[in-house]
């Protein structure tokens, strides 16, 4: 197996490396020494912090001691949407996915008290392994390319095969009409966070409530599943943490599946695509390929039609953007990176449309 090319960053610089917090963002160190003594298993000061420069999400801290590093995630300052950024939520699904054996991170505690750092936060272990930020995996050899893409899918069948009632998480979402209920979540989102007027989403907020496919399963679905949200052991084709749980929920498995497989019908740009990749040559396996994968290891003949669920993929990270593009606007967002992020609201709304009129819907 070749070696992990530059693009290939060491998880010690995921999120793309760590900066000094600004004024606005520095965690009162004094008051989160004396949390994490109270409630961080072998903790040992004094910590010092960075933040991790990309995420738009919960601002991400590296908490450094002089013999073990952790990750610290918190809720963004000031006003936030209903329902967003629930730290709570993040730490209670890896707790119980840790718990079966799930490759997650430890999780270390959870603090809902404002008055430590200003607002809820969680610590969990940070994981020493590599992330895996471009989809063509630059420099790797195509048996290791093929290998990682096996491993994302088998990963992913792991979750959705995991027992709700093992991990603790049989109420961690509500039964049935999942893509409903997300439809409608993110319809209101975007409302919520609205700043232009869209023809593409106002087309797909008719059309998708309308065209709801069935649901047969519920699983515990990440919400967020590609390539450079896991941390991969050094020196192999192992996922040894998934990263990143702030959209996930009791659903239906194809939305994670379907998600996944959007790198295929994306351009690489340096990021999670392979559409414009030339993958035999690189060793990508086929959509097919992961599709029989993916079936065989979760006990399906099939999957159906992909053509809505990337219409409704695409809609959602455009409602997302368009989140991210309201708090540039109002000067909240948590990285520089935010206000290019939010200038794809619109091609991301045209794309799904597109996805649209192949799954049925007309002009």
């Amino acid at each position: 197996m070749s070696t992990p090319s530059p693009e290939i960053k060491d998880a010690t610089a995921a999120f793309t490396g760590t900066v000094e917090p600004s004024a606005a963002d520095h965690l009162d160190e004094g008051r989160l020494t004396q949390w994490m003594e109270a409630n961080v298993e072998g903790f040992e000061g004094p910590l010092s912090q960075g933040k991790f420069k990309g995420g738009q999400s919960n601002p991400t801290y590296k908490i450094s001691t002089p013999n073990k590093d952790y990750v610290l995630r918190r809720k963004p300052f000031g006003k936030l949407l209903p329902s967003a950024h629930a730290v709570d939520r993040e730490f209670r699904v890896q707790s119980g996915l840790h718990k079966v054996g799930f490759p997650v991170a430890r999780q270390y505690g959870l603090c809902t008290d404002d008055d430590v750092i200003g607002s809820w936060f969680y610590v969990m272990d940070m994981v020493d392994g590599r992330t895996i930020w471009d989809g063509a995996m630059p420099g790797a050899s195509p048996e290791e390319r093929r290998a990682v893409y096996f491993e994302m899918t088998d990963t992913l069948a792991a979750l959705h095969n995991v027992d709700l009632g093992e991990a603790g998480l049989e109420d961690y979402g509500k039964p049935g009409n999942y893509f409903g209920r997300q439809v409608d979540r993110w319809t209101k989102q975007y409302r919520l966070s609205e700043t232009d007027h869209l023809p593409s989403m106002e087309k797909l907020i008719a059309y998708l409530p309308a065209t709801l496919p069935e649901q047969t399963r519920t699983s515990v679905v990440h919400g967020d599943y590609r390539i450079d949200n896991m941390i991969f052991a050094h020196d192999r084709a192992q996922v040894l943490a998934v990263l990143d749980w702030e959209l996930s929920t009791l659903g239906d498995p194809m939305s994670d599946f379907t998600y996944l497989c959007m790198m295929y019908v994306t351009e690489n740009g340096g990021r999670s695509g392979v559409m414009d990749l030339d993958r035999k040559a690189l060793g990508i396996p086929e959509l097919d390929e992961l599709v029989d994968r993916y079936c065989a290891a979760t006990d399906r003949t099939e999957v159906p039609d992909m053509n809505w669920y990337f219409a409704y993929n695409f809609f959602r990270l455009a409602g997302i953007l368009q989140g991210i593009k309201k708090r540039v606007i109002d000067g909240t967002a948590s990285s520089a990176h935010a206000k290019a992020q939010s200038e794809r609201v619109g091609p991301l709304a045209d794309k799904a449309w597109e996805f649209a009129k192949k799954a049925g819907a007309s002009d």
